[in-house]
């Protein structure tokens, strides 16, 4: 098993892509947008869990950002597995870019389950598995699919949560929830929307680790093409949404 440290040397580098790239920044505003469309109306706080360095006070304001490693920009460390939150505390959980790091997403709902009131939401934006994300992500990526791989949903018996480690299965959401035949228990969730995103702006932006290919002031143009290949996610879709909500 690798150390969990290695996500926090990946989120201080992505640190300074952030601040270079403009087109990150809006490009990240617009999928906070999305999120921002599917959260549960309720009196309860919302908190990001792996928030890493993007900044989605700027779309959710009060939003909770959160991380396993305290960084000047995090409100507070939590391990998604035991998560300091009360009971049926919570309106909503967001996890951007955090399901498919999650060795036991089982065992992660079931603590979701715990903190969510009634009707709350846990929003997950993760990688999407079609023609384009298989290149993207399996090519282009250093962070392995794992198509192929067995998710093991729920923790063994002896495992605790101060036992995570580095873990990587970009597949793994398009896996559950795009393929109804390996569709897991959620316990106690039901899936209220599945989405998939084009998202080529993205993808050309060169994210945090690679050259952007485009020029900042294209955004308005690489948009219209992200909107265009929407209508072929099978092809295009690079990015997916899908939303939980507890059940009452």
């Amino acid at each position: 098993m690798e150390s969990v440290d290695r996500h926090n040397q990946e989120i201080l580098k992505n640190a300074e892509a952030w601040q270079q790239k403009p087109s990150l920044r809006a490009i990240y505003s617009t999928f906070h947008q999305s999120i921002a469309k599917h959260l549960a109306a309720l009196p309860y706080p919302t908190v990001e869990l792996g928030s890493g360095v993007a900044d989605i006070q700027r779309v959710i304001p009060g939003c909770i950002r959160t991380d396993i490693f305290p960084n000047p920009w995090i409100d507070q460390v939590e391990n998604a597995y035991a998560l300091s939150f009360d009971p049926g505390s919570l309106s909503n959980l967001i996890l951007f870019d955090v399901f498919h790091h999650l060795r036991y997403p089982g065992t992660a709902l079931q603590e979701f389950d715990r903190v969510l009131a009634p009707g709350g939401r846990v929003i997950l934006f993760e990688p999407c598995v079609s023609l384009l994300g298989l290149l993207v992500y399996g090519a282009l990526h250093p962070e392995p699919l794992a198509l192929n791989q067995p998710i093991q949903w729920d923790a063994p018996p002896e495992w605790t949560p101060s036992q995570i480690d580095y873990y990587a299965a970009q597949g793994n959401a398009s896996r559950i929830f795009l393929k109804s035949k390996i569709r897991q228990n959620l316990h106690g969730f039901r899936v209220v929307k599945v989405q998939r995103y084009a998202a080529i702006s993205y993808v050309a932006s060169g994210g945090y680790s690679k050259p952007q290919l485009y020029p900042t002031a294209w955004m308005p143009l690489m948009a219209a093409i992200d909107r265009l290949c929407d209508r072929l996610p099978q092809i295009f879709a690079t990015r997916l949404l899908v939303v939980l909500e507890k059940v009452t």
